[in-house]
């Protein structure tokens, strides 16, 4: 199969616009299915927890309820990622919905046990993996150009809404009913396979089974081309940077809203304020970036964004009141998503094709540990030290990594070199099977496309 990609370089262009993106049928369905899962995902969260609870009267059985579902990323995101290469991206996506909401059928069973609830909200999200690999895999075969860079926008930001209105609509649900509340996550899972099989075309696997060889090999491969490859390791670093700061204002909410000074404001309203601001600052941030600046401006703005991101949180040193930190997490949130969608736009075109649920796979599973390891590490800090001295020192700390980091960012020639690199690899068929077949290099692109 002959799979070529466009130059999508950025380029004097205007930015792509709405209608162009929403005129792909095909992203149409995939973003909406997406934003049926997320607010199911979300909704479900909220419920499960407070079933738990309510069994068992233990905050920690609740909290383990909640955990329970990043564990498939840390325990093997990337493996589970990897299965979503070989076969065709839409036949991984509905059966993982499909998966998922027979499971939620199972858990809305009423009075189960709490840990057959654990097991089987574990199970369900083991497919949360090779659902959001081949989700990402399939988007660059929908969207070219800065068409990528925005629909790659529109996504994040759905995401980050789908956040937002799950957690208030879930909780809001679930204190009436959880059992509701589940069977209203397994209609979201219901409805999106049927958006995706009726609206997306059947495209082949990109690993093909004659070019497999064993799963682990395939995984790491994976971090292979990720972290030997000049610039979409320059994008990781990037990346995994932001998120190790960006979520600490939220991960600590609780403890700040309920420690420092308020005013007039509960405790609950002034953590919610500081919770919700970071995913609200990502969405505006995401779209108007992405809007109102063409492709060259928004690759010059990336490194700027990079470094105002965590410089914004630096104000918490002098403990403002919840509003101010709010606004300072929100402007945080804007300054991430302004960068997050040029480096993701990047990262896709300096991939060959049969890497990208792979890849996608090592930097989901980098997010997810490194988010969970910035709040575990800044709250043993404020057990001893006042949170928002934590949250200052440790924002200043992200300001000379984010610094580094661009300063070390490669010139345009190399990231043109890795974009042609990619472009020709995926213009060419895999001239052999994978068994036995060298490592990807990241130093010799025309011969990354022999492992695809």
């Amino acid at each position: 199969m002959e799979a070529t990609v466009p130059d999508e370089r950025p380029s004097t262009e205007g930015p792509a616009t709405f209608r162009e993106v929403f005129a792909q049928h095909e992203f149409r369905a995939v973003l909406v299915a997406g934003a049926l899962s997320w607010v199911g995902d979300y909704v479900a969260k909220a419920a499960v927890t407070l079933l738990v609870y309510q069994q068992t009267r233990s905050v920690a059985l609740s909290a383990a309820a909640f955990a329970v579902s990043f564990l498939p990323w840390l325990l093997g995101g990337p493996v589970l990622a990897a299965l979503a290469e070989r076969y065709p991206f839409r036949r991984v996506m509905v059966a993982c919905d499909v998966i998922r909401m027979v499971l939620m059928l199972l858990i809305a069973i009423p009075n189960l046990p709490y840990q057959a609830v654990l097991v089987l909200i574990f199970a369900a999200t083991l497919a949360n993996p090779p659902s959001q690999a081949a989700k990402s895999a399939l988007i660059p075969q929908l969207l070219t150009g800065d068409r990528l860079v925005l629909g790659l926008s529109l996504n994040s930001s759905v995401g980050q809404a789908a956040q937002v209105v799950g957690y208030v609509s879930g909780a809001a649900v679930a204190a009436i009913s959880p059992e509701m509340a589940l069977l209203f996550n397994a209609a979201t899972f219901g409805l999106s396979a049927l958006l995706v099989r009726l609206g997306v075309r059947d495209r082949p696997a990109m690993l093909n089974p004659e070019h497999r060889s064993h799963l682990l090999r395939e995984t790491y491969q994976g971090f292979t081309i990720v972290f030997r490859t000049p610039v979409l390791r320059a994008i990781a670093v990037l990346v995994f940077s932001a998120m190790l700061f960006s979520v600490v204002p939220e991960g600590l909410a609780a403890a700040w809203a309920n420690e420092g000074g308020r005013g007039d404001m509960s405790a609950g309203t002034a953590q919610a304020v500081i919770m919700v601001a970071n995913p609200v600052g990502f969405i505006l941030g995401g779209l108007l970036v992405s809007r109102l600046f063409g492709p060259a401006r928004r690759l010059r703005l990336m490194r700027p964004l990079a470094v105002i991101a965590p410089l914004v949180l630096v104000p918490a040193l002098l403990d403002p009141p919840p509003l101010v930190v709010a606004l300072l997490a929100g402007l945080c949130g804007f300054a991430v998503a302004g960068m997050l969608p040029m480096a993701n736009g990047l990262f896709v075109q300096a991939l060959p094709n049969g890497f990208r649920a792979r890849a996608f796979g090592v930097m989901a599973t980098g997010v997810q540990v490194i988010q969970g390891l910035a709040v575990l590490v800044t709250g043993l800090l404020a057990e001893r030290i006042p949170i928002p001295v934590v949250v200052g020192v440790w924002s200043a700390a992200g300001v000379v990594l984010m610094a580094v980091a661009t300063l070390r960012w490669p010139d345009r020639q190399t990231v043109d070199d890795a974009i042609a690199a990619a472009s020709a690899a995926n213009a060419e068929p895999p001239p052999r099977p994978a068994t036995g077949a060298p490592e990807p290099r990241a130093d010799d692109g025309h011969r990354r496309h022999a492992v695809t």
